[in-house]
């Protein structure tokens, strides 16, 4: 037992470095100048516990904030059960705090299923990691962060990159009609969003009049699995990762409610329904009727569009003109292309007959 502790002593020298720091692959050790036994042993035990990983199941840091990213932490904490394969050991989350009582979905998801929480901006804890995943998180990680995770940090990105490269590329997808999207498996760079390369990527087809929050929900699905699927084959995924083609990037800034605005002289009809698809159901389409603020809500289908005569059609000509079709109980307005509104909002919602009662008559009389 003496000769194998000075043996342990002499291997332990060599790596002395100054102020007695010890590096161990990427975890450094500070160790006092007592010759104790046990202060030797616990770093040897540390750094064969921190020793990096060439298989599942990982130790994994997650970054996320909503609806979107649960349903990818959904999936990583499942898969810590033995039965499933176990492709994660441990899952730690980073989320934004609580603030005004206003709880963001995943960190509801992570205190409800008992996981442990750091908020954002992260005070680096002791504890190790093999891979971080980042999904709709929305902050930039820094490069000192990123080199931390032995194999980098993984990003769910709901777009085929590099198109639509930004926070909201479902949005934009759903607003510029896309008939196919996908998402990307990625690793993050530092200091530019949604520029590394791709480990995975797949293809979706959009169903036709399809909003963004129905594509989001799908997407978040495809995602979640294909995070999976690249965890379990993790260091195979990043030797044959791609770089992202030097063509066709495209940005997907954040939806802000300037975008809700419509002006029925300059977009059309085709324009206004991806709009309200894309953005509808978390902004209402707004327009200025006599100088008021009005909301729009549900644009009609196009089967449900009804017929016309052709004085009825000449009593609309001018874009922003407006027609209630009574038989069907529809609010027609007029662009290049009738879009359709059967509700409107102003100050609560009102239905077509009573907007049209209240605006029109009163107005004329």
């Amino acid at each position: 037992m003496l000769l194998h502790f000075q043996c342990l002593c002499v291997k332990l020298r060599i790596l002395r470095l100054s102020r007695s720091t010890f590096l161990t692959r990427t975890v450094s050790y500070v160790l006092p100048h007592s010759r104790d036994i046990s202060d030797f042993l616990r770093v040897v035990n540390s750094a064969n516990e921190n020793k990096i990983r060439k298989a599942p199941p990982w130790r994994v840091m997650f970054f996320g904030t909503d609806e979107f990213a649960v349903e990818s932490l959904k999936i990583l904490t499942e898969s810590r059960n033995p039965s499933a394969g176990k492709v994660v050991d441990t899952i730690d989350i980073v989320t934004l705090p609580v603030i005004s009582s206003k709880e963001v979905p995943v960190r509801r998801f992570a205190r409800q299923h008992h996981l442990l929480i750091h908020d954002w901006p992260l005070q680096w804890p002791c504890k190790h990691f093999d891979v971080g995943v980042v999904v709709s998180f929305g902050c930039l990680l820094k490069e000192e962060l990123i080199c931390r995770f032995p194999y980098g940090i993984l990003n769910v990105h709901p777009s085929l990159l590099p198109r639509w490269r930004g926070p909201a590329p479902v949005f934009h997808s759903v607003l510029h009609d896309d008939a196919v999207t996908g998402v990307t498996i990625m690793q993050i760079r530092p200091k530019r969003f949604d520029v590394g390369p791709v480990l995975m990527q797949k293809e979706f087809v959009v169903p036709a009049r399809y909003t963004s929050e129905e594509l989001g929900a799908d997407l978040s699905k495809l995602g979640a699995e294909m995070l999976i699927s690249t965890l379990k084959t993790l260091p195979e995924m990043i030797q044959n990762q791609k770089e992202q083609a030097n063509y066709g990037a495209t940005l997907a800034p954040k939806i802000n409610t300037a975008m809700s605005w419509i002006n029925w002289e300059e977009q059309t009809c085709y324009q206004i329904d991806c709009l309200y698809r894309a953005i509808g159901y978390k902004i209402l389409l707004r327009t200025l009727w006599q100088g008021e603020v009005i909301k729009l809500m549900d644009l009609v289908k196009e089967e449900d569009i009804p017929k016309l005569s052709d004085l009825e059609l000449k009593r609309t000509q001018i874009p922003g003109s407006f027609l209630f079709h009574k038989i069907s109980n529809i609010l027609l307005v007029r662009c290049k292309i009738y879009p359709f509104l059967n509700s409107i909002l102003h100050r609560y919602i009102l239905d077509c007959v009573f907007f049209c009662w209240f605006y029109i008559i009163n107005k004329m009389s």
